[in-house]
Order: structure tokens, then C-alpha cells, then sequence
């Protein structure tokens, strides 16, 4: 069956850009679901789903209480529209001929 694509196929994600690199167990502890990586130019990155607006603040409360510099907030498109099923979605495309 055929469905429309909405946004609700599409699940957000956030990628926070913070100043100095973050020790791994703070990760456990403050940021549980999320994934970390540690950049070549000092930076820590923390990404992944957040759920709402909400949830976001309370990341960015957490980043706060840690005390390091906040850089950047990117919203990421996590799981981006399937090029095949875009196609798959598509009606058929019809000519018509006059056959006189």
C-alpha cells in the first residue's frame, strides 16, 4: 500500500557542537541515547533523536551545567525520504492517444 511521505517519516535529530572534548562517561550520564564524537579541532559533537522542543532544552540545560561552551545547534534530518520509495509513490504517468 501506498502512502503519502509527511514529516512524520522523517524523525529529527540534533547535533550539539560543544567547546573541549567531553570524557566519555559523561555520556551515560547526562546524554543516555545519544552518541558522541570527538572532533580533530577540539570540538565535541553529541547527536541524535530528540523527541521535542522540550527534550531539546533539557540537552542544552545539561550542556550548560557541565560548563563548557556551546558552539552550535543543527537540526539533522535522521531518517532522510527513501529515493526509491519517492519513486514507488509516484502515480504512473499516462498518455493519451488520439487514434483517429
Amino acid at each position: 500500500m501506498n502512502r503519502p511521505i509527511n514529516d512524520h517519516d522523517r524523525t529529527t535529530g540534533y547535533e550539539i557542537r560543544i567547546d573541549g572534548h567531553l570524557d566519555r562517561r559523561w555520556l551515560a550520564a547526562r546524554f543516555d541515547g545519544l552518541s558522541m564524537r570527538l572532533e580533530p579541532d577540539g570540538t565535541t559533537v553529541i547527536s541524535g533523536p530528540v523527541a521535542d522542543q522540550a527534550a531539546l532544552h533539557g540537552l542544552l540545560q545539561q550542556v550548560r551545567d557541565i560548563g563548557l561552551p556551546l558552539v552550535s545547534v543543527t537540526a539533522v534530518e535522521l531518517n532522510p525520504p527513501d529515493p526509491l520509495r519517492l519513486e514507488a509513490d509516484r502515480p504512473p504517468m499516462t498518455t493519451e492517444r488520439n487514434l483517429q
